[in-house]
């Protein structure tokens, strides 16, 4: 069992962790959303954009794992092609 203080910084950081993934998370389904409505506006653009950055700064952070940013952020492109070539 950790000692308090382990416990104490843990609540911390899952809470700095949670607001973080949660930003990533939100952008990634509204540039899913995005592309599947209108593939070819700015608005979709920028989306995807805010999304590869939040990726980014959470990896920066830490939050979460660089292959596993790279992953999500190839997989939004991917989508993002596909639709185009429609």
């Amino acid at each position: 069992m950790p000692s308090k203080q382990t416990q104490r910084k843990q609540i911390k950081n899952r809470e700095y962790n949670k607001t973080i993934s949660s930003k990533a998370k939100n952008a990634i389904r509204d540039a899913k959303k995005a592309i599947s409505e209108d593939p070819t506006s700015e608005s979709t653009l920028l989306s995807v954009k805010k999304a590869i950055q939040s990726l980014d700064k959470a990896t920066q952070k830490g939050v979460i794992h660089k292959n596993n940013s790279g992953r999500k952020k190839s997989r939004i492109m991917t989508i993002l092609n596909e639709s185009l070539k429609k």
